[in-house]
């Protein structure tokens, strides 16, 4: 069909009807989109495996052996490679309960030297002394007597009560064995001598829940055993702190039947290497692979602490994690170790599993070192083993104005946006904020680069998810 000849202007007239057709597009398109793309945001984001610091036997990764019917023996000879087991060389240990303080409170103390027997039920007052003694009253301040240090209570084979907090967070706490009282020059300092086998009463259910399968709780075990010998303070009033600066040691509120047996089991067996009592370091998870205890312990290197694949460790539930943080929440964590603006982390070196060894801190302003186990102390990681991206997103309007009425309804706004480091197979899920929580609203797919672009069909608050992490929330206004 022929077209009306004002379509086929010559010379100037062509080129100024171009020009105006063009500027009316662009036009168009202006109004359409409003203003520039509104409602950018970014987030940091830390993907991240595995609890603790991953060397040694992962408590999640026996438990996962054991529940495949590995015994507590090969469970030992896969974290702890070369290491054979033995008897221990002591049968007791000193713990310290409380630090120079200014009395101690007890209860069921059946006998102190020297004195008639004392009534377990009463509770008692120790004090020490300017001649450093130690001097024991009655609940009604009544002087009972003046010992000479330290002071030995004794309860006959029942547990003494510690009145008040004790350096493990427990107040009022029950403790087997003896408790040995020391004048100082700040107090009175509390430790109690315990068998070693009661003291693991105490110790095992603290560290892995005694629920667990009998195999994972007797590894356990031999590793608590093992290491509280091996780092044993040397040349002081004690040998074991009561919390993670040694192991957590609740006395005889954290006991349980379970871990009872299991200890009773494997009775002063302990973990040897060329003589010597290993040190048998675990922590919680190891994110499928431990790590070499080279890396990780100021370079002191311990042949049966190398990395091993573990992949019953799968089980834990911090197998995988992730964290989402703003600039200014990445800028106030680090602190000193931001030059100027953050603007991301780069890891130089890992270990040998993917745990951080080195890494550097990039800001506007420069760069500043940081080893792994400091970005996790910082940050409050889980674990070294992290990796560190963004994700930025911003929302644009929808181009109405464009649209024919055949191609439907125009969509509420887009979503653009990228994801560093790239997601595996470009996967993205868009999420929308629904009363109660977010909600998946579609899958998509961000290109080679990471960059994505989605169209959604009505107004609200929206967020990307790739990896596991959680993108930056914007709004998609009403139209």
């Amino acid at each position: 069909m022929s077209r009306p000849s004002f379509f086929r202007p010559a010379g100037l007239t062509f080129l100024l009807v171009a020009v105006v057709a063009v500027v009316a597009v662009v036009a168009a398109v202006a109004a359409a989109l409003g203003p520039s793309p509104a409602g950018a945001a970014t987030v940091y984001t830390i993907r991240g495996a595995g609890n603790g610091h991953g060397v040694g036997m992962s408590q999640y990764g026996a438990y996962g052996m054991a529940r495949r019917d590995f015994t507590y023996r090969k469970i030992l000879a896969h974290y702890y490679r070369g290491a054979k087991l033995g008897p221990a060389p002591t049968d007791r240990t000193r713990v310290l309960l409380a630090e120079g303080v200014p009395a101690v409170e007890f209860s069921g103390a059946a006998r102190v030297p020297g004195v008639r027997p004392l009534d377990p039920d009463r509770t008692y007052r120790g004090v020490a002394t300017r001649e450093g003694q130690v001097e024991v009253r009655s609940s009604a301040g009544k002087l009972v007597r003046r010992f000479p240090a330290p002071l030995a209570l004794d309860g006959r084979g029942e547990p003494l009560r510690l009145a008040g907090p004790a350096l493990n967070g427990i107040s009022d706490g029950e403790y087997r064995g003896t408790l040995m009282l020391h004048p100082g020059s700040g107090g009175l300092t509390a430790i109690n001598v315990v068998g070693l086998e009661d003291y693991l009463r105490g110790v095992v259910p603290s560290e892995m829940p005694s629920s667990w399968s009998r195999e994972a709780l007797k590894a356990q075990a031999v590793a608590a055993r093992s290491y509280a010998l091996a780092t044993a303070r040397t040349g002081g009033l004690f040998d074991q702190y009561p919390d993670q600066r040694s192991q957590v040691y609740k006395g005889v509120g954290g006991e349980a039947p379970e871990t009872d047996a299991a200890i009773e089991v494997t009775r002063g067996e302990v973990l040897f290497h060329r003589g010597r009592i290993a040190i048998a370091f675990f922590s919680s998870s190891s994110g499928g692979r431990t790590e070499s205890a080279v890396n990780a312990f100021n370079r002191q290197a311990y042949p049966y602490l190398r990395s091993v694949s573990d992949p019953y460790d799968r089980i834990s539930p911090h197998f995988r994690w992730s964290l989402s943080l703003s600039r200014e929440e990445m800028e106030h964590r680090l602190g000193a170790l931001v030059k100027g603006r953050y603007e991301g982390i780069e890891v130089l070196e890992g270990g040998d599993s993917p745990r951080v060894l080195r890494a550097e801190v990039r800001g506007s302003k420069g760069r500043k070192p940081a080893t792994g186990a400091t970005l996790r102390a910082k940050l409050g990681l889980r674990d070294s083993w992290a990796s560190f991206g963004r994700i930025d997103m911003a929302v644009a309007g929808a181009m109405r104005a464009l649209r024919s009425p055949a191609s439907g309804p125009a969509p509420a706004g887009v979503l653009t946006g990228r994801v560093k480091p790239e997601p595996r197979g470009g996967r993205i899920a868009l999420e929308r904020r629904e009363r109660g929580g977010w909600r998946r609203a579609l899958r998509a797919h961000a290109d080679r680069r990471g960059a994505f672009r989605v169209s959604v069909d009505r107004p609200g608050r929206y967020r990307v998810r790739a990896g596991g992490s959680g993108g930056p929330a914007v709004r998609v206004a009403t139209r």
